[in-house]
């Protein structure tokens, strides 16, 4: 399923807008009524500052049950200190006309609209969109994100995943943003299922950014948002705290409210 970029812009400009957004009560069944086609929902870090790389990890707890395009992924804007560049977002999808249904994505929007560029993935491509690329990943397995620098591109920023025993980061591509500065930094969740179908359930660790001298700076909290029930969203979705980290669960009550500041161990 591709996704107009003039759509996902629209999307992408929200998210960072979306701090204000107050989520409404109501939807719990039907397809979301948003201008991409899906539900979100959203955990921004409370980190500010600019930062040379960011990671986090991401585990697919309760696998999807319906062939619809799930999307979990770690955003990050790209800055050159002065301003927001554009954004990327890495992460896995739940993609039905993949592989398995399984693929990841590495991709971004300008500021100005439109795609970034990006280098040509070694990831075989069944669709063959340069964004999103076949990959196997399992359900109730840590994979670590990391979007950092370029080694070889200046102004390039590598997306890449780790496996749980894996020798090496499996590096997804690089865009071609611009900037020197990673900000702005969270994790969501982007449904393309219906508010009722059944309950999916992902969870975030270890959120972690380092500066260019290579300290690593974690969030003490990171902060709730669902999209409204005006944008779309569904009302019937939360996050959580559990013993590792922050989950975020569709088709459920909802347990923790818009804005709560979820406070990391």
């Amino acid at each position: 399923m591709a996704v107009p970029p003039s759509l996902v812009w629209r999307a992408m400009a929200w998210f960072r807008a979306s701090r204000a957004t107050r989520a409404g009560a109501g939807r719990d069944r039907g397809d979301p009524p948003s201008a991409n086609g899906a539900s979100s929902m959203h955990l921004f870090w409370t980190l500010p500052g600019q930062f040379a790389a960011a990671e986090v990890t991401l585990e697919v707890l309760e696998d999807p049950a319906v062939n619809r395009l799930y999307f979990w992924a770690l955003q990050a804007s790209f800055t050159d200190g002065h301003r927001e560049l554009g954004a990327g977002h890495l992460g896995l999808q739940f993609h039905p006309d993949y592989p398995g249904g399984r693929a990841v994505n590495w991709g971004g929007y300008h500021h100005r609209g439109g795609e970034l560029a990006g280098t040509t993935s070694t990831l075989p491509g069944s669709l063959g969109n340069v964004n999103t690329r076949d990959y196997p990943w399992s359900p109730r397995v840590a994979y670590r994100l990391r979007i950092d620098a370029s080694p070889h591109n200046p102004g390039a920023w590598r997306g890449s995943l780790v496996e749980p025993g894996g020798p090496e980061p499996v590096v997804v591509r690089e865009l071609l943003a611009g900037g020197t500065h990673l900000q702005s930094l969270m994790m969501w969740s982007e449904v393309f299922a219906r508010c009722e179908d059944p309950s999916v359930l992902v969870r975030w660790s270890n959120p972690v950014a380092y500066d260019d001298t290579g300290a690593a700076h974690r969030p003490s909290e990171l902060s709730v948002n669902y999209q409204s029930h005006r944008d779309g969203g569904c009302a019937n979705t939360t996050a959580r705290l559990d013993d590792l980290g922050v989950c975020q669960r569709t088709a459920c009550p909802r347990i923790v409210a818009q804005g709560t500041r979820l406070r990391l161990g």
